[in-house]
């Protein structure tokens, strides 16, 4: 951890606001006070929660709302204050922020991807502090990410991060509800095997939040995955965590870094619809690492167009890859079973050409 010398930080919206909603500006200048100091030794990106809690208060909600909508506008009034807050806190170091909305559509196509990379990558190197969240003012169900916990873990991957500080109300991962008397804190975790039979707790203490331990857990699990260690601790052990200090839980490596947007497609991205294929085709995705070919189709599913996530399916109907498709969902049942040189001589040489390129693939299954 003292050697890591790009980190990305979470902060979830109860470590930033009140049960109530609204910025405390203290909790915020905490954290500030703590990048500050870290940043003198190594490059920090921070994934902040809070945008909607803080838009709670001046719409004059009560809680957050379970309808898109308001909480879009929520996010409309409150990312602007998060910002903001930010910028003025960080000010006081002399440091220049710089916000940087996502969402999983940006990041799943090939070009998007790049230009999310290239602007956080021109930040850093400019000097600047790159402070990311969901956008929300603009995402539907579709391309949320649907948590910062996720979104956390899959920017550590974009920036080629060395280590993900998740930050929250909770101090550790427990082997129970550190609440209950007799838990213990997770001091290590070197893969699943440690967590088998640990009762992870779901929801997050302020209601004003999105994630609980398990979204954390998952996120850990992804960056781990990816080849990022994780550290988990709460917002006031901050210091202690990005000075190498052993607290909270630390999940070690469990993989190696895969192919940059690849780790989105499979994390980040909802199928918009299904391809089935046949036992050739599958075999040609899983074991060869192949393109999809018309040839290999069997039926479509959903309503889709060219540059949409799909999933590829066997024949028991099991999702065993994810990829991103070249022609419309209209476009594919006369497609179905042909090759590309027929397609080609019938249809022009616009048809010959993969369903799914394997560059564009990712296997959800071994």
């Amino acid at each position: 951890m003292v050697e890591a010398r790009r980190v990305v930080v979470k902060i979830g919206s109860s470590s930033l606001t009140t049960a109530a909603g609204g910025l405390d500006a203290d909790r915020v200048d905490a954290l500030v006070d703590v990048l500050a100091r870290a940043r003198e030794q190594r490059e920090v990106v921070l994934v902040s929660s809070g945008a909607i809690a803080a838009g709670l208060a001046p719409l004059g909600l009560s809680g957050r709302p379970r309808d898109l909508a308001r909480q879009q506008a929520a996010a409309s009034v409150g990312q602007g204050l998060l910002v903001a807050r930010y910028t003025a806190s960080f000010a006081r170091y002399g440091i220049r922020v710089g916000q940087v909305l996502l969402t999983s559509d940006d990041v799943a196509r090939r070009a998007h991807y790049r230009n999310a990379y290239r602007t956080l990558d021109q930040l850093l190197s400019m000097g600047a502090l790159p402070v990311v969240n969901e956008n929300d003012t603009v995402a539907t169900d579709e391309i949320r990410f649907g948590d910062n916990d996720r979104l956390a873990a899959l920017v550590a991957h974009l920036v080629h991060a060395d280590l993900l500080v998740l930050l929250s109300d909770v101090d550790a991962l427990y082997d129970g509800d550190p609440r209950t008397p007799g838990t213990s804190r997770i001091a290590e975790v070197t893969g699943p095997a440690d967590l088998e039979g640990v009762s992870i707790g779901s929801a997050g203490r302020a209601g004003v939040g999105t994630g609980g331990m398990v979204t954390k857990v998952e996120a850990a699990a992804i960056a781990t995955g990816a080849g990022v260690p994780v550290v988990l601790t709460s917002a006031v052990r901050a210091a202690d965590a990005l000075a190498g200090r052993p607290v909270g839980t630390y999940f070690h490596r469990t993989g190696k870094r895969s192919a940059d947007r690849l780790l989105w497609l499979a994390h980040a991205s909802t199928p918009r619809g299904a391809l089935r294929l046949d036992p050739g085709a599958v075999r040609a995705v899983t074991e060869r690492g192949g393109s999809l070919l018309p040839a290999g189709l069997t039926a479509v599913e959903g309503e889709f167009v060219a540059g949409d996530p799909v999933d590829l399916l066997d024949e028991a109907g099991r999702a065993v890859a994810r990829g991103l498709v070249n022609f419309d969902a209209r476009e594919l049942p006369r497609l179905l079973g042909r090759s590309t040189r027929e397609l080609a001589r019938e249809l022009g040489p616009a048809y010959e050409r993969e369903v799914v390129h394997r560059d564009d693939l990712v296997l959800l299954r071994p």
